[in-house]
């Protein structure tokens, strides 16, 4: 007699054990956020937040580092961190990751996506590119540009700054002057 029960018994234990606990969580009283509520005299659901309230991690005081613009809203000529090799290394991973696809490894704009038939972007070599501020690419990796869509979301300001670092490297090795060269460098380019 006992085994015929158990397969009727545990299974009914346990959805009684389940069916107590989903009423009380699905059935709590709640307000949602920005909806009519009785709570507050005015009707409101929730209350504003104060003014000057920053999320966690997001206090963003230098502009220049954080929008790439200075104080007169106007772009930065120049990277606002320091240059070091481990920036430009960074820099090189987070290009190659997410700028290589569109503009390729070295920024001519012949990535993968524009070989398989995509619009392809600007060259970073050519002149007009070449003369633009840094805080100009940092705004464009931010918000996005044409075809292009922003990367605030999935990259740092940091490694937007390290990316900067890079196109512009890249750009250094497409442009070098001649006299930059030893005697002995210009002479084996040169072969």
């Amino acid at each position: 007699m006992r085994r015929a029960l158990f397969p009727i018994v545990v299974p009914a234990a346990f959805a009684l054990a389940l069916s107590g606990c989903r009423n009380d969580m699905h059935h709590q009283a709640k307000i949602k956020p920005f909806r009519e509520s009785k709570f507050f005299a005015d009707g409101a659901s929730a209350r504003a937040l104060p003014e000057g309230t920053v999320a966690r991690g997001f206090l963003r005081e230098d502009a220049a580092l954080a929008r790439g613009q200075g104080p007169d809203g106007k772009f930065v000529e120049r990277i606002p961190v320091p240059l070091t090799r481990a920036l430009l290394a960074r820099g090189q991973e987070r290009f190659n990751i997410f700028c290589s696809p569109c503009h390729g490894r070295t920024g001519e704009g012949q990535g993968m996506i524009v070989q398989r038939g995509f619009k392809r972007p600007s060259s970073f070599h050519v002149e007009r590119l070449r003369a633009e501020r840094a805080g100009y690419f940092f705004d464009v990796i931010t918000n996005g540009f044409g075809q292009m869509s922003g990367y605030a979301m999935q990259v740092t300001p940091e490694d937007r700054w390290a990316v900067v670092a890079w196109i512009r490297t890249l750009q250094a090795s497409q442009h070098m002057p001649g006299d930059f060269l030893e005697r002995e460098d210009r002479e084996r380019l040169d072969k």
